[in-house]
């Protein structure tokens, strides 16, 4: 053995006799001839389990190197799994060129490479299939290192495991093909739980030794991913073996890249993955010959001396290799019983096998009670009880049931299991089913109504699942408390894209953000108080009740943009694909994943239900378009003619002769008929790409948008083009020459009755009559955003548009006023999409999310948008704020109350409070400076000195003075002398300023420089030159001795006032450095920049203290959700808060996350705190207000 084998076992030792029970474990050595029967008695003979191992470990450490790898592998093998890890590090190398075993002329390599991957050993009787197995051996050549898939596939029990795991006992096809190793997957009929506990379990194996993570993926795709990094990473050119998969969707999972090897009933499994692919067929049943070869090997006697009897029972078992074996092993044991069996599978026409869940076929069950009539009755008992049942009688489910959850509660509790308890993804999958099926309605309800329970559940599963069983269960679960019911199934629903990622987020904070009356919010409250005695901080959102959630449901199914999302004709179903390649098929009221299909090898655009709901279309950058089956995933057609991207699908409106559409950037349209493979009719005219099409209620017209500015109709019969309507022409004015203008004629809409077009185009929506062309109504959207799509609902007078500004707008077409903003995605929203009943819509968006809104809920609450640009006085109790919304009203909200006294109307760019809530700053677009008296709510002093839009405004703390900048000049205004006087010397913007002490300002610019300026001459009192690119901040210490400048140049400094260099150069930063802030002893510095992490320094050693963003995001996101725009410190220095993508508290001594607000909306631009650092005040992107509260 070599040395660093025998050192790790000598270094184990202890531990593994502690823990092995070594009866099993020598069982695995014994059929591996590595311990003979002889040693096995010898340990057996030991008095104590712990002197037993002791004793086999002894033995072991006498032997070879193949010793240490059986002892390893049966390890694994009998679930010792963190033992096995304690050795893998001492695993010897093998070489390939190890000598023939005597076992089978099997090379040690062989043995040891299959031995790691978990494939079978030989049956312990076996006879060769040499024709089936050069048959797979030559096809797994062709692979010839390249990703692909080899498939053997016949009936059930015909030997296909065997056959598989015999074909690749072969040194050269290993050395040559599979240097990496193989690793065998026992597949079966699988749910999604089940399949994501197999990757699971497959990605811990492969990653053990070096562990690249420390979690476990938690679901599917995230494990598909981790399985491709480590297939590619550290086992490539290695062999995946799928054993008896069933469904096609579970090889989605394993569609990545690798070379597999699966056997399988159903050849067709592999029509819907991607790269080359190879069948093997296996004869449905053994040839007498091979049958009876098979009975005289474990009955040890010649084929010419076997009893009559011998036929039959090949006869009887169709040649079922699996069959043969299993009388044979009976035979071999009882070998005076051949009349005996014959009779038995005559009886229980044991005549085929019919099914399977792992291998518990039908048959074999039957077989099974033949091997349990020989038992003792006490273990009969056993397999009476969990297994077999006399034909006839009703199995007792609901007691089964009952009794299974009796005895879970007796040793678990719900929320205590462990991830790496072996059974925990079962409970968390099916305790709810066990309970619900035992009519345990009590226990249900307290289960699905605990946080704690949907905390453990979510981090392991994901929402969706949750989701689907407050559904399923709702008619229990209403029954105990229906208003509750409808709380926790909203809370995942508007949650779950927020509870699907990582780090997992404080779902006790996430209850807080609900309605008071919400019970998810009662038990949030209680159980956050109870953590925050402990020291645990949470956060109230005291001005909650003035926000409503217009979603009915998130989902995050995709990885990337999506582009497209529509409802299946009964709407129960949503179809969704992006820019991540995937088609996404799920639940239209849960969530709940139905299908995930790589479909394109681009980016893909549009997808479409057909009327009859059997197919999806999808279309691609990849210039093909794609048939689905919506039921099972399986790829229909191909369709491969356009010559550019396709943008767009549509399939028409009736199913009796189904057709389905298609635009490009070919300029093309392509009608195509599903039941043959060329293109139908292609539509020429446009002269740029194609945006959109749609079908005429009544199929005889498509309709089609452009980047060349049109509208065609066409004629579905004739594919002929029947009018033309010029949109471009309604943007053109005389002093707009035609050809300097783009106009891209985005997305069209049928009115229900065919009558209507509506068109979107840049900022308008235009209703054209179908007949006459004439244009019937017109609407303009705000003139700073670019309508993306729109939709028509079929059954109101509604339109659903989605705008460039991340926002959806509901306008009524009869009036065309404007009846709601919906208000919620953080990017771009690509689609927008009424369901068929027009109840409800859905929009699709650059964040990765789509959202489901119920249209009454929606044009009922029309929320209020604030602008981000807010000022806060926090005044005793009171937290008073200055805001200004949509509508350019001026609004005071007392932040506690909630009231809201709206003080004027006015194109206002900046606005603050005076000190003492007296009097009212505005600076305005045009460049005046106003002073509105707050009591009586008027103008009173007014003055126009800046010349372009004032970008800040401040009061002095006297409120005497008023400070303004404007591009790259300051005003400093005296309120009652009138006087002003104006600090010029910046070259750039100014990007803010800073009061200081003695009539002294602090100003900084994208010049780069930052500027002290004595405010009653208007001299400079200091010019630093700080930076080389624009100063984005500056801090003063709380001695004002200090100051820090942050910059685009990913660099902060820390200066002192008395001198013109830096007293620290702060380094390491990789993007620009946005904010900085002082501690209050002014000994350290914050500092937070673009990428989302924020560094603490030591002010007078420069010396980085802690880096916040311990915990990685989802790969690509920044830490923070976003840039770090703001930061402050607590009064005394421990904690820190922070904006970004959302609000994030630290631990200033460790480094570590306190707790984490998410805003509805992002990119947050300040938050303002209060004195005691216990309240804070921020605005999102959406609007939204928060006033948050540390929970006490």
């Amino acid at each position: 053995m070599d040395a660093k084998a025998r050192n790790c076992l000598l270094q184990h030792r202890e531990a593994l006799a502690k823990d092995i029970k070594t009866a099993c474990v020598m069982d695995h050595m014994v059929s591996d001839g590595v311990l003979t029967l002889a040693e096995e008695e010898r340990v057996k003979s030991e008095l104590t389990q712990r002197q037993r191992a002791a004793m086999l470990i002894q033995i072991i450490l006498k032997k070879d190197n193949n010793s240490y790898i059986s002892f390893y592998n049966a390890l694994l093998c009998e679930g010792y799994k963190d033992l096995a890890a304690l050795l893998y590090s001492g695993i010897p190398a093998v070489s390939p060129s190890g000598s023939k075993d005597r076992a089978g002329g099997i090379t040690s390599y062989v043995r040891t490479v299959l031995r790691e991957g978990g494939v079978p050993q030989r049956p312990v009787v076996f006879v060769t299939r040499k024709k089936l197995v050069n048959a797979i051996q030559q096809k797994l050549f062709k692979l010839n290192g390249e990703p692909g898939w080899v498939t053997i596939y016949g009936m059930a029990g015909c030997g296909k495991s065997v056959l598989a795991a015999e074909a690749v006992r072969d040194h050269c096809l290993l050395e040559d093909c599979f240097p990496g190793g193989v690793h065998w997957v026992s597949v079966g009929q699988q749910d999604k739980s089940q399949l994501l506990m197999k990757l699971q379990n497959l990605c811990t194996r492969l990653d053990q030794g070096d562990s690249l993570f420390q979690r476990l993926p938690l679901n599917i795709e995230e494990a598909k991913d981790r399985l491709r990094f480590l297939m590619l990473h550290k086992h490539p050119r290695s062999l995946l073996i799928l054993d008896d998969v069933w469904d096609p969707w579970v090889l989605k999972a394993f569609d990545n890249q690798c070379q597999i090897l699966l056997t399988t009933r159903d050849k067709s499994v592999t029509d819907s993955v991607m790269g080359p692919k190879y069948v093997v067929a296996v004869e449905n049943g053994l040839g007498t010959e091979k049958g009876l070869e098979i009975l005289s090997l474990f009955v040890n006697m010649k084929k010419t001396d076997l009893p009559e009897q011998a036929h039959s029972i090949i006869k009887e078992c169709k040649g079922s290799p699996l069959v043969v074996s299993l009388i044979g092993a009976l035979l071999r044991d009882f070998p005076n019983r051949w009349e005996y069996y014959l009779r038995q599978l005559q009886n229980k026409q044991f005549k085929r096998i019919r099914k399977s869940s792992s291998y518990d076929y039908e048959a074999l069950d039957e077989a099974m009670s033949i091997s349990v009539d020989v038992l003792r009755e006490d273990i009969k008992d056993y397999y009476t009880d969990l297994s077999i049942f006399q034909k006839g009688v009703k199995v007792p489910t609901k007691d089964l049931h009952k009794k299974m959850v009796t005895q879970f509660q007796r040793c678990q509790q719900p929320c205590t299991l462990s991830p790496d308890q072996e059974d925990c993804m079962y409970w968390y999958n099916f305790l709810a089913y066990h309970m619900a099926s035992a009519n345990m309605h009590k226990e249900l309800s307290a289960l699905m109504f605990s946080l704690n329970w949907i905390k453990a559940k979510t981090e392991l599963v994901g929402p969706a699942h949750l989701i689907h069983e407050f559904v399923e269960y709702r008619h229990i679960l209403d029954e105990k408390n229906c208003a509750g019911c409808e709380n926790f199934q909203e809370f995942l629903s508007l949650n779950g894209h927020l509870l699907g990622r990582q780090p997992f987020p404080n779902i006790v904070q996430l209850g807080l953000c609900e309605p008071e009356s919400s019970e998810v919010y009662q038990q949030a409250k209680l159980q956050a108080k109870q953590e925050a005695e402990d020291g645990m901080l949470y956060l109230e959102w005291i001005n909650k009740k003035a926000i409503k959630n217009l979603s009915r449901l998130v989902v995050r199914p995709h990885t990337d943009a999506v582009y497209c999302a529509c409802f299946s004709e009964d709407g129960q179903k949503i179809a969704s694909c992006g820019a991540d390649k995937t088609l996404q098929v799920f639940k239209a009221e849960t969530g709940e994943k139905l299908l995930e299909i790589k479909a394109h090898e681009d980016e893909v655009l549009c997808c479409a239900f057909s009327t009859d709901g059997k197919f999806i279309a999808t279309c691609s950058v990849d210039r093909k378009v794609k048939i689905w089956n919506s039921v099972t995933g399986e790829l229909v057609r191909t369709y491969d003619e356009h010559s550019e991207q396709v943008n767009c699908c549509c399939f028409t409106n009736h199913s009796q002769h189904l057709l389905l559409a298609t635009g490009s950037n070919d300029f093309f349209l392509k009608l195509w008929d599903l039941n043959q493979n060329e293109c139908r009719n292609t539509m020429f005219g446009h002269t740029n790409s194609v945006t959109h099409c749609r079908f005429s209620p009544d199929d005889k017209l498509l309709s089609s948008c452009s980047a060349d500015g049109t509208l065609k109709l066409w004629d579905v019969k004739s594919a002929n083009e029947m009018k033309s309507i010029y949109v471009k022409q309604f943007f053109l004015t005389s002093e707009d020459p035609q050809d300097d203008m783009e106009v891209i004629v985005r997305c069209c809409a049928w009115s229900a009755d065919g009558s209507r077009i509506m068109v979107a185009a840049k900022n308008k929506i235009f209703f054209f009559d179908a007949c006459t062309s004439d244009l019937l109504a017109e609407i303009q959207t705000g003139r700073h955003s670019t309508i993306q799509y729109c939709d028509f609902s079929l059954r109101n007078h509604l339109a659903v548009v989605a705008l460039s500004q991340y926002c959806v707008e509901l306008w009524n077409t009869e009036s065309c006023l404007k009846v709601a903003d919906c208000r919620g995605h953080l990017s771009w929203v690509h689609g927008v999409t009424f369901s068929p009943d027009g109840s409800s819509f859905l929009t699709s968006s650059d964040d990765q999310t789509i959202r489901v809104w119920e249209t009454k809920k929606v044009c009922k609450n029309s929320a209020i948008v604030l602008k981000q640009e807010i000022d806060v006085v926090f005044q005793e109790d009171k937290v008073m704020i200055l805001a200004v919304d949509d509508v350019r009203r001026l609004q005071l909200i007392n932040g506690r109350t909630g009231q809201i006294d709206y003080l004027t109307k006015a194109h206002v760019s900046c606005c603050c409070l005076s000190p003492h809530l007296q009097d009212v700053a505005l600076g305005h677009e045009d460049g005046t400076i106003k002073i509105l008296e707050l009591p009586n709510n008027k103008i009173f002093q007014s003055r126009t000195g800046h010349k372009k839009a004032v970008q800040h405004i401040r009061f002095t703390a006297d409120g005497k003075t008023v400070i303004s900048s404007s591009d790259s000049a300051i005003q400093v205004w005296n309120r009652q002398s009138e006087e002003y006087v104006f600090l010029q010397a910046h070259q750039e913007a100014v990007t803010d300023f800073r009061l200081l002490r003695k009539s002294r300002l602090l100003s900084w610019s994208f010049d780069g420089t930052v500027k002290v300026w004595n405010i009653i001459t208007g001299k400079i009192e200091k010019d630093f030159v700080c930076h080389q690119a624009t100063v984005l901040s500056c801090a003063v210490s709380s001695d004002t001795a200090k100051f820090s400048s942050t910059s685009a140049d990913k660099t902060a400094k820390i200066w002192s006032f008395e001198l013109l260099t830096p007293l620290q150069e702060l380094r390491g930063h990789s993007d620009c450095v946005r904010c900085s802030a002082f501690s209050a002893d002014s000994s350290l510095l914050a500092t937070g920049d673009d990428k989302g992490e924020i560094r603490i320094w030591n002010v007078s050693s420069g010396e980085l203290l802690h880096l916040c963003a311990p915990i990685p995001g989802e790969e690509g996101a920044a830490t923070h959700g976003g840039w770090v725009t703001d930061i402050c410190f607590s009064p005394d220095s421990k904690m820190l808060v922070s904006a970004g993508g959302y609000l994030k508290w630290w631990n200033v001594v460790t480094g570590e996350s306190l707790q984490t607000f998410y805003t509805n909306g992002t990119n947050l631009k300040k938050i303002h705190v209060s004195p005691d650092f216990k309240t804070y005040v921020t605005v999102d992107n959406l609007g939204i207000l928060y006033v948050l509260q540390v929970l006490e």
